[in-house]
């Protein structure tokens, strides 16, 4: 079963669209920067944005950090609100759980399907990124100023390539966040639009609470605290605290959300 979700996956077009255009702004980005003086100051604007016009290595950390905080967590929202929701509208869903196979099963084909995509979107990302930004800003060595942004100390070619290797991971872990909350309403709603919506609802609730002083008291434990802990992985040291506390935060909301959808999908009426 989880083979056919892995292909039906792979032969949707819907697939490949959602990370054709989640490559698409990175990629806008790059070009601008090469084309034009819009390119911010050492130190300034977005991480990684001002370093990159040194050494096009570090772009892909700059790609994810562009996609990171609304068009990657929505691809994952969609795809993963369609997961159940969309068998659901389709009317295949109750042919589905009558096979052998059972819901649990198919649950975790879903599941697996979904973590795939995870790291299909951010792979692809990174890697568009990396050829885009050595073509467009060279290979040439990292020194201080190319990673000034960040941290005052060099990077090596070898460690900035092996960081960003652990950026991907952290990212790819991170989304897994959405991905249960969107599995969780497309278990409860039979629509797919429904489920991703209320997917992206918390992410919005959770990056405006971030911004209200009210709300200090509640800002260490909301799903989009630590996104972006990643870009610690370029300072030298490595700052690991927040990095850790990301990944902890995520794996509660992962094993919470996750036992709350088999609960409720192994035991729901479906007759749809």
């Amino acid at each position: 079963m989880i083979g056919v979700e892995l292909r039906k996956l792979v032969r949707r077009p819907r697939t490949w669209v959602v990370i054709g255009l989640l490559n698409a702004l990175p990629t806008l980005v790059a070009v601008l920067l090469a084309v034009t003086d819009l390119a911010p100051r050492p130190g300034t604007g977005p991480a990684f944005l001002s370093a990159v016009l040194s050494n096009g290595v570090l772009f892909p950390a700059a790609a994810l950090a562009i996609v990171l905080p609304l068009f990657l967590p929505v691809s994952v929202a969609i795809v993963a609100g369609d997961a159940v929701a969309g068998e659901a509208q389709a009317g295949t869903l109750r042919y589905l759980i009558a096979r052998p196979a059972g819901r649990t099963r198919l649950l975790v084909a879903k599941l697996v399907a979904v973590l795939v995509f995870v790291a299909l979107a951010v792979v692809v990302v990174t890697v568009t990124a990396y050829f885009v930004g050595t073509a467009l800003f060279g290979t040439g060595s990292l020194d201080g100023g190319a990673v000034g942004a960040v941290s005052g100390v060099p990077l090596s070619p070898r460690q900035a390539v092996w960081r960003t290797v652990l950026a991907m991971a952290y990212v790819a872990f991170s989304m897994l966040g959405v991905a249960a909350v969107a599995l969780f309403l497309s278990t409860v709603t039979d629509s797919p639009l429904a489920a991703a919506m209320g997917a992206l609802a918390v992410l919005v609730a959770s990056s405006l609470l971030l911004t209200l002083e009210a709300a200090g008291a509640l800002q260490p434990y909301l799903p989009t605290r630590y996104w972006l802990a990643f870009v610690d992985l370029f300072r030298q040291p490595i700052l690991w605290r927040d990095l850790v506390r990301g990944i902890g935060l995520q794996a509660v909301y992962v094993a919470v959300l996750l036992a709350a959808t088999w609960a409720n999908f192994t035991t729901k009426d479906i007759t749809s």
